[in-house]
């Protein structure tokens, strides 16, 4: 690599990654401030501002052509702006409803919104990352950074359990990550992305697929896909609820973007879609058919959110680049959704324990007691679900209309079938909130609690954007022009 135009370069790299740099610079600055300030009320504010001034900035490039910057190490514009949107978008909405939420529990100190805005820097590379030693950088700073958040909470055993499980998996899946770039690198002699698939002669060789499938492994455990799932229940258990919500969707979005460029471009599709529909199948089924079972909701939403993993690997699996349109337009659904879902499930924890301990039968009749919490949560149960008009109905159309165009029939009419499962255990939330009367352990019902105008603002959004893009783009597909 010629570094020797590095410097006469560097104005327009930095340029064109303000956001990082705007976040990144924003971590440092509440590293400092909390050390002479801890829980000072600005603190929030200015992880925030931050995050949506890299949220618009972002916004202005998503229809830019696609570059590249850093010597080809990152992508720009295009895509990649749409992801950094979205992984933003996340960071912003999160640090909102944590503001109230971290206060309410005792934990409002500076370092947490300073992991967040560290953790976004993490997955806005890995979700850009042109070259595998970037997305290695990307992934570990996020993974840190999310053991950090699970289990900051040191007074709580669940919380520190959760996150000393998810250190332990994290590190176990990190060293096959390492390995396949490795073996990746002995059989291509590139990190470069873009320049991997030129090198592959004749279907690749055995070192070349055996360092696919271990960075597979990486990638499959970092989006919560069967079988590496197992981490996921207990850190999303035992994590602050506000955290999960966000590690649920903005860590999905950078992970799958990296995937689906290495995919994309990298990778030859035919000898690969096998595996990742056999992983969509394992995924879609066990995600769902646990999740029936489960009596705690973030349980409940923590086999939701693996299922989901298993839709979008539906749309991957189509090896085609409606396929990949599909699977980012889920992300984007995927990712108002859950955040609206744990928002209210934030608001509604009751056990001092993160949730952890709390029932979903302990919410019984919460719906007419609190009807702003209530509604909206039926809004994105249904959403949830897949119920048309709702942008979760158009985003599973967006994975499964790519596959069944790829012939790959049978996969899409597996999702369709678990994604009625799902129906089960997303409507018993709804039963429960509305048709279920109190009972001796309905805690939420004990102390009077107001909802805080920042967290119905958020929910009030997440409701917004879910009628808005299930209808606008139920409207494109009508005139012939989406996809």
């Amino acid at each position: 690599m010629d570094l020797s135009q590095a410097y006469a370069s560097m104005n327009g790299d930095l340029a064109n990654t303000i956001s990082l740099l705007i976040v990144a610079l924003a971590g440092l600055i509440l590293v400092v401030f909390d050390a002479f300030n801890n829980r000072h009320s600005a603190t929030p504010w200015i992880a925030g501002l931050a995050l949506f001034a890299g949220f618009l900035f972002e916004l202005t490039r998503i229809g830019s052509a696609e570059g590249l910057v850093y010597y080809d190490m990152m992508r720009v514009g295009g895509s990649a702006a749409f992801v950094n949107v979205l992984i933003l978008g996340s960071g912003f909405l999160s640090v909102i409803l944590s503001a109230p939420y971290l206060k309410r529990i005792g934990h409002n100190i500076g370092e947490a919104y300073a992991m967040i805005l560290f953790a976004t820097v993490g997955m806005l590379v890995l979700g850009a990352a042109n070259n595998l030693v970037t997305v290695f950088v990307g992934l570990e700073t996020m993974s840190v950074c999310l053991y950090i958040l699970t289990g900051f909470i040191r007074s709580g055993s669940g919380s520190t359990e959760s996150a000393f499980k998810y250190f332990l998996l994290g590190a176990f899946s990190t060293g096959f990550f390492l390995y396949g770039i490795a073996l990746l690198y002995g059989a291509t002699g590139t990190m470069d992305i873009s320049a991997m698939h030129a090198t592959v002669t004749d279907g690749g060789s055995i070192i070349f697929w055996a360092g696919v499938a271990m960075l597979l492994v990486g990638f499959l455990f970092k989006v919560s896909a069967a079988p590496f799932h197992m981490w996921t229940p207990d850190v999303y258990q035992g994590a602050p609820t506000t955290i999960t919500g966000f590690m649920s969707t903005a860590s999905k979005t950078a992970a799958f973007a990296s995937l689906i460029l290495i995919l994309n471009v990298a990778l030859p599709a035919e000898r690969w879609s096998g595996v990742l529909a056999i992983f969509a199948v394992i995924t879609m089924v066990l995600g769902n058919v646990i999740a029936i079972s489960q009596s705690n909701i973030k349980r409940m939403l923590a086999y939701s959110s693996i299922a989901h993993a298993g839709y979008i690997l539906v749309g991957l699996a189509s090896g085609t680049d409606e396929g990949y349109a599909g699977a980012l337009f889920y992300l984007m659904v995927y990712t108002i959704m859950n955040i609206g879902a744990f928002g209210v499930i934030a608001l509604l924890e009751w056990d001092n324990k993160e949730g952890s301990e709390q029932t979903l039968d302990s919410l019984a009749g919460i719906g007419y007691k609190k009807p702003l919490l209530g509604w909206t949560m039926a809004v994105f149960m249904f959403s949830l679900a897949g119920f048309p008009p709702l942008g979760g109905f158009l985003g599973k159309w967006a994975v499964f209309a790519p596959a069944v165009d790829a012939g790959l029939i049978w996969l899409a009419i597996i999702g369709v079938l678990t994604s009625a499962v799902s129906a089960y255990y997303y409507l018993r939330v709804l039963v429960v909130f509305f048709m279920k009367t109190e009972d001796a352990q309905s805690g939420a019902h004990e102390t009077e609690f107001s909802v805080p105008k920042s967290s119905a603002a958020v929910l009030i959004l997440c409701v917004v954007l879910l009628f808005f893009f299930g209808v606008t783009t139920y409207a494109i597909e009508l005139t012939g022009s989406f996809f």
